[in-house]
């Protein structure tokens, strides 16, 4: 477990002191797709679900959920984030929507996390904005894609 760093040398889960890591800036792009019905993808792209404007919401969501990481997950430290930006757009050949999220702050710790809630709540407000009309709608492939900064420097998926 020694290479599992939220975990101290009795196997006990710890918050990481990050008190002696240099500042540095650090970027994370994180991806996923929520898929739906042909029908509900319209409703979405012609702005008539019921609760409102679907993707302006999720837009939304994403950015609370990087910025309340700390909250949700029980070992991320809380972070000054200098940048959130969170995308949604419509893909009709695989029938849903491809959500990306790019997070920034210039730190002690990475902005992975955040860029992996910002996607997660973005494709569940979607989820919740319109599963009156579809119960099947499936969230899938949230990855992270890019992370920059700090002693691992960057990592960048295929």
């Amino acid at each position: 477990m020694s290479d599992l760093t939220h975990f101290d040398d009795e196997g006990a889960a710890h918050m990481v002191d990050v008190s002696e890591k240099p500042v540095t800036s650090r970027v994370a792009v994180a991806k996923g797709f929520i898929s739906m019905q042909r029908s509900t993808l319209n409703l979405v792209t012609e702005g008539k679900a019921k609760k409102g404007d679907v993707l302006g919401v999720a837009r939304l969501a994403g950015i609370l959920g990087a910025k309340k990481t700390h909250d949700l997950i029980p070992l991320c430290h809380p972070l000054a984030l200098s940048k959130v930006a969170v995308a949604l757009e419509i893909n009709t050949k695989k029938c849903g929507i491809d959500i990306e999220a790019t997070v920034k702050n210039t730190g002690q710790t990475g902005v992975e996390m955040e860029a992996l809630t910002a996607v997660s709540l973005a494709a569940l407000t979607v989820y919740d904005m319109v599963k009156a009309v579809d119960k099947t709608m499936t969230i899938s492939e949230i990855r992270l894609v890019l992370k920059d900064g700090g002693k691992s420097g960057l990592f960048e998926a295929e």
